[in-house]
């Protein structure tokens, strides 16, 4: 090996520890830790059929966004350039509209199962019954804005 290689892209389970750890300390909205939800959204990818690349950029989605990992990290990482593609298209831009984050998501192949996986598990009853009412019905309606602009049918299942 001459230096000159890239490194090989990290397993799985390196990826899921690193998501874990940026987020180490953080809640969700309903004060669960945060990595639940990463779990969730990594499994719900899984269970549509999502492959190695997607899986891992579920584990990452919200990583750049909460500023959690900077945009060099993600640059930077030994992550398949998808999986790389797919991390920067489900990540917001401050003063983003959501018609243009829509439009992002739907032009990089594999992003939008991700960010189903994400709406799902974000617009879950259970999750959204402990919310305050008027929390809870802003957020359905911009989770289901958000199914709509992305083509996805109504619904919740995760």
């Amino acid at each position: 090996m001459t230096g000159t290689e890239p490194s090989p892209p990290l397993s799985l389970a390196a990826v899921e520890a690193t998501a874990r750890a940026a987020h180490e300390g953080r809640t969700d909205k309903a004060g669960r830790p945060y990595a639940e939800h990463l779990a969730a959204v990594a499994e719900g990818v899984r269970r549509r059929g999502g492959d190695a690349d997607q899986i891992a950029a579920a584990w990452l989605h919200d990583a750049v966004e909460d500023d959690a990992l900077s945009r060099d990290w993600l640059a930077r990482a030994a992550l398949s350039p998808r999986t790389k593609d797919i991390v920067d298209a489900v990540t917001k831009r401050p003063g983003e509209g959501p018609e243009a984050y829509a439009a992002r998501v739907l032009a990089v192949p594999g992003a939008l199962l991700v960010k189903e996986a994400d709406l799902a598990h974000n617009a879950d009853p259970a999750r959204l019954a402990v919310l305050d009412a008027a929390v809870r019905t802003r957020l359905t309606a911009k989770y289901a804005r958000m199914r709509a602009l992305l083509g996805l049918p109504p619904g919740t299942a995760s």
